[in-house]
C-alpha cells in the first residue's frame, strides 16, 4: 500500500513539473505563431495601409533624390547632402518595411531565422539612418545660426560627405548585429522580445536607448535652434537701414524658415515613433499580451507614414529644392515636345519619300523649303 501511494505520489509530481515546463515554454514563446497575432479585418487594415503607404513613400523620396542629384547647386550644399541622405534612407524604409512587415504579418510567411534576421536588419537600418541623417541636419541647422561666419569653413561638402558615410557605416553594423550573432535562438536562452522573433531584450534595450538618446539630441538642437532665431527675428524686427542689414534679414529669414520646417520634420518623428520606442522599452521590462503586439503592429505602420510624409515637408517649404523641382519638370516636358517633333518630321519625310522619283526631282526647291519649314516649327516648338 505505501509503495503504492509512493508511486501515485511521483505521478503526480511528474505531472506537475511536466505541466510547469510546458508553461515556462509557452510564456517564452518559442513559436512563430506567438508572434502572428493579427486578426483578419487586422490584417486587412495594416495591409491597406502599406500597399498605399509603401508605393507612395518610394517614389517621393526618389523624385527628392533624382531632383537633389540633377541639380550641381543643390548637391554642393551640406543641408541637401542631409536631406538626400534622408531620402535615401526612407526609400529604403518603404522597400525592407513593406516587404518584411507584410510577409511575416499578413502571409505568416516562415523564411527561418537568418532570412528573418537579414529582412530585420535592412527595416533597422534604414530607420536607424532615417533618425542619424536628421542628427546630421539638426547639427547642420546649428553651426548654420551659431557659427554662421565660419559656416562655410566648418563643414564643408567633403566633411558632410565623410559625415554621412559614417553614419551609414555605423548604422550597417548595429542594425544587422542580430544577423551576426547576437540574438535569441531557443527558449534555454534568455527571454526574448515578444515583438521580433530571434531577437534579444538586451540588444533591443541598447537599440531603442540608442534611438532615444538621438532624438533627445535633435530635440536639444532645435530648441536651441528656434531660441537663437527667435531673438535674431525679434532683434531685426525694429527698423534698419543699409545693404548688409537687408542682407542680414534675408538669411535670417532663411535660416528660420528651415529651423521651422526641420523642427516640423521632427514633431513628426516624434509623433511617429514615441509609441513604437515605448513598446520596445515595455518590451523589455515585462511581458507583453497579444493585445499589446497587435496595438505595436499599428502603431509601428506610423513610421513608415512618416517617411511618407518628409518628401512632402521638403516640396512645400523648401524654396529652392522646389524651384529645381519646377525646373526639372520644364526639362521634361521640354524633351517630350523635341521627341514629338522629331516624329512629326520623321512622318513627314516617309510620306514624302513616297513620290515619284520624277516629281523629287522637279520639286527638289520645294522639299527643301518644306523641310526647312518643319525644322523651323520643331525650333519654335523647342523654344
Amino acid at each position: 500500500m505505501a509503495s503504492e501511494l509512493e508511486q501515485e505520489a511521483t505521478t503526480v509530481l511528474y505531472l506537475n513539473e511536466s505541466t510547469n515546463i510546458s508553461t515556462t515554454v509557452a510564456s517564452l514563446c518559442n513559436s512563430l505563431k506567438c508572434y502572428m497575432v493579427l486578426s483578419t479585418p487586422e490584417k486587412k487594415a495594416i495591409g491597406s495601409i502599406c500597399f498605399l503607404a509603401g508605393p507612395v513613400t518610394f517614389l517621393e523620396n526618389i523624385l527628392v533624390l533624382v531632383v537633389i542629384a540633377s541639380s550641381a547647386t543643390l548637391r554642393g550644399r551640406p543641408s541637401y547632402l542631409f536631406i538626400s541622405s534622408l531620402a535615401l534612407a526612407d526609400a529604403f524604409a518603404s522597400c525592407f518595411f513593406t516587404v518584411s512587415f507584410l510577409n511575416f504579418h499578413l502571409y505568416s510567411k516562415d523564411d527561418g531565422a537568418d532570412n528573418y534576421l537579414f529582412k530585420l536588419g535592412g527595416v533597422t537600418m534604414a530607420f536607424t539612418g532615417s533618425v542619424g541623417s536628421l542628427l546630421l541636419t539638426a547639427l547642420d541647422r546649428y553651426l548654420c545660426i551659431y557659427q554662421a561666419s565660419n559656416y562655410k569653413v566648418l563643414l564643408t561638402c567633403t566633411r558632410a560627405k565623410l559625415a554621412i558615410v559614417l553614419l551609414w557605416c555605423v548604422t550597417i553594423i548595429i542594425s544587422f548585429l542580430p544577423l551576426m550573432g547576437w540574438r535569441c535562438t531557443t527558449w534555454l536562452d534568455p527571454p526574448c522580445s515578444r515583438l521580433f522573433p530571434y531577437v534579444d531584450h538586451h540588444y533591443l534595450a541598447c537599440w531603442t536607448g540608442l534611438q532615444l538618446v538621438v532624438l533627445f539630441l535633435i530635440t536639444v538642437a532645435y530648441a536651441l535652434i528656434l531660441l537663437k532665431a527667435n531673438r535674431h527675428e525679434a532683434a531685426m524686427s525694429g527698423p534698419k537701414c543699409g545693404r548688409s542689414s537687408i542682407k542680414g534679414q534675408a538669411r535670417m529669414r532663411m535660416d528660420i524658415q528651415l529651423a521651422r520646417t526641420f523642427s516640423l520634420i521632427l514633431l513628426i518623428l516624434a509623433v511617429c515613433w514615441l509609441p513604437v520606442l515605448s513598446f520596445m522599452m515595455v518590451d523589455v521590462m515585462v511581458t507583453l499580451t497579444d493585445k499589446q503586439q497587435r496595438m505595436f503592429a499599428f502603431c509601428s505602420t506610423l513610421c513608415l507614414v512618416n517617411s511618407c510624409v518628409n518628401p512632402l515637408l521638403y516640396a512645400l517649404r523648401c524654396r529652392d529644392l522646389r524651384r529645381e523641382l519646377l525646373a526639372l519638370f520644364k526639362c521634361c516636358m521640354a524633351c517630350r515636345e523635341h521627341t514629338l517633333g522629331n516624329t512629326y518630321s520623321i512622318r513627314n519625310e516617309k510620306s514624302l519619300g513616297k513620290k515619284s522619283k520624277d516629281q523629287a526631282v522637279s520639286d527638289s526647291n520645294p522639299d527643301t523649303v518644306s523641310e526647312s519649314v518643319d525644322h523651323q516649327q520643331n525650333s519654335i516648338q523647342i523654344s
